[in-house]
C-alpha cells in the first residue's frame, strides 16, 4: 500500500438531471392546471348566460302576466319587482313571480329597471358591463342582443306591441 488505503468513490451524477425533471414536471402541471382553469371560467360564465337569458325571460313573462291580469280589463305595468310577488289588484291574490331573482352575472339583485315616464317597470337589464360571451344565435325576440358590448346592453322588457313567439326552456 503506497500512501494510505485506496478509497472507493462512487459519484452519483444524476442528481442534477432529477432535479431538471422535477422542475419541468411542475412547469407541466403548471401549464395543465392554468388551461383547466381558463376552461372552467369559460364554462362558469356561459351557465351564467344562459341563467341571464332564463331569469330575465322569468321577468318578461311576469310583467305580462301582471300588465294582462288587471282588474275590469284595466292594464298596467308594475310599480316595483315586489308588485309581481303579490298582486293584490283585483279579488284575487296572484303571484307572478315566485321571487326576485338575483342577476346571474353580478351574484346580487341589482338590476337596473326600464321605467316608463310614470315610473312603471316594463323592464330590467344587467348592471354587469362584461362583454358577453354569445354574440349570435339567439331567438326571434331576442336578436337585438347580438353583437351587445355588454349584458348591461342586454334589455329584458315586456310590450303590448311585441309579443314572444316561444318560452326558452330553462337552462
Amino acid at each position: 500500500m503506497r500512501g494510505g488505503p485506496e478509497k472507493n468513490i462512487i459519484v452519483d451524477r444524476s442528481g442534477g438531471f432529477t432535479y431538471a425533471g422535477v422542475l419541468f414536471l411542475i412547469v407541466l402541471l403548471g401549464m395543465a392546471l392554468a388551461t383547466a382553469g381558463t376552461l372552467w371560467s369559460t364554462t362558469s360564465r356561459r351557465e351564467r348566460e344562459a341563467q341571464l337569458l332564463w331569469t330575465g325571460e322569468q321577468y318578461v313573462s311576469a310583467i305580462e302576466s301582471y300588465y294582462r291580469s288587471g282588474p275590469a280589463g284595466v292594464r298596467q305595468y308594475p310599480k316595483s319587482l315586489e308588485d309581481l310577488l303579490a298582486d293584490h289588484r283585483g279579488r284575487v291574490f296572484r303571484r307572478h313571480l315566485r321571487k326576485i331573482y338575483p342577476d346571474p352575472v353580478t351574484g346580487r339583485a341589482d338590476w337596473q329597471l326600464e321605467r316608463l315616464a310614470d315610473g312603471s317597470i316594463i323592464g330590467l337589464r344587467s348592471a354587469s358591463l362584461e362583454r358577453p360571451l354569445k354574440q349570435v344565435g339567439f331567438g326571434s325576440h331576442q336578436a337585438m342582443f347580438e353583437s351587445a358590448e355588454c349584458y348591461c346592453d342586454w334589455v329584458f322588457a315586456y310590450s303590448p306591441r311585441n309579443t314572444r313567439a316561444r318560452r326558452p326552456a330553462p337552462p
